[in-house]
């Protein structure tokens, strides 16, 4: 038996007790994690929450101190009141159809002046990308009056393509797009696909869009909410009735001297239900598509 000498000794419970206080440290950093995000839950989701009372309940009952935080029992007596005072049900189709259709179409045309400012060669090229990213600097507002002649000259005042075809394409969507596609989609791959004797469009649809669709996803919803979200241009536009928008709906429900917050609230939860069920199907692979851009970038 050979001894080991003192400077040997070896001591085990060193690292069990490196292991628990490592372990014990990670715990803390969990629970202040944790504590952060269900504050932050709770913050987002208290104004729908509040909503929601105010829809269940009336105006005295709304503006009373201190406030009510449960649900009363009058939401299906003023949904009623929703549907008999404005054609809400024909409000939620136009707003469907309205940002569904600027939805597909800006994940569809903005890849393709996205493509075309990231894989094409033509003159000028720099020169129409600055233009485009300025305009995003120019307000919504300022384009309201020469958009509304544009609308009149061409008969479109108080119809849905009014609202669409305006909104097909914008300046952020083509930046988002341009951004992907400069990532995503080498040179290598147009030059073989040239070579195999692929055209332009061919390219395009098989090869680029395939490998941004997360991105093109990320923004067709992105376009959805803004326009379902809209109320100042169909505010402006629209004149009848059975042409409303969800949020022109809701502005009809108030009349010119009071405002009745439990039928508004109600009107604005029923307007927000389309929303939250998008968010719940799509939510995920919305959340991986942005994730996805941002590692790309």
């Amino acid at each position: 038996m050979t001894d080991a000498g003192p400077h040997t000794t070896t001591h085990p419970e060193q690292p069990v007790r490196r292991a628990r206080t490592t372990r014990r440290s990670g715990e803390r950093v969990r629970w202040w994690t944790y504590a952060l995000l269900l504050l932050a839950v709770g913050a987002c989701l208290f104004p729908l929450y509040w909503m929601f009372i105010v829809a269940t309940t009336d105006t005295a009952t709304a503006t009373q101190l201190p406030p009510e935080i449960l649900p009363g029992g009058n939401f299906f007596h003023l949904a009623g009141l929703v549907f008999s005072t404005v054609p809400f049900l024909r409000s939620i189709l136009n707003s469907l159809i309205v940002a569904g259709a600027i939805g597909v179409g800006q994940a569809v045309l903005c890849s393709m002046a996205g493509f075309a400012f990231a894989k094409l060669t033509f003159r000028g090229r720099n020169v129409l990308f600055l233009v485009v990213v300025l305009t995003m600097t120019v307000p919504t507002q300022l384009s309201v009056i020469p958009q509304y002649m544009i609308v009149s000259s061409l008969g479109w005042v108080d119809t849905l393509q009014a609202l669409i075809v305006p909104g097909l394409a914008n300046a952020f969507g083509i930046f988002w797009m341009r951004q992907h596609l400069s990532s995503s989609l080498s040179d290598e791959i147009m030059q073989a696909a040239r070579i195999d004797g692929a055209t332009t469009w061919q390219i395009f649809w098989r090869i680029a869009f395939p490998l941004v669709r997360p991105g093109a996803f990320v923004l067709g919803l992105l376009g959805f909410v803004t326009a379902w979200n809209d109320f100042l241009w169909p505010f402006i536009v629209l004149k009848s009735p059975e042409m409303y928008t969800a949020q022109i709906a809701i502005k009809a429900l108030q009349n010119s001297f009071s405002i009745d917050l439990g039928l508004a609230m109600s009107g604005s939860f029923l307007a927000t239900l389309p929303l939250l069920a998008l968010f719940v199907f799509v939510g995920r692979r919305m959340v991986a598509g942005i994730m996805d851009g941002a590692f790309k970038g």
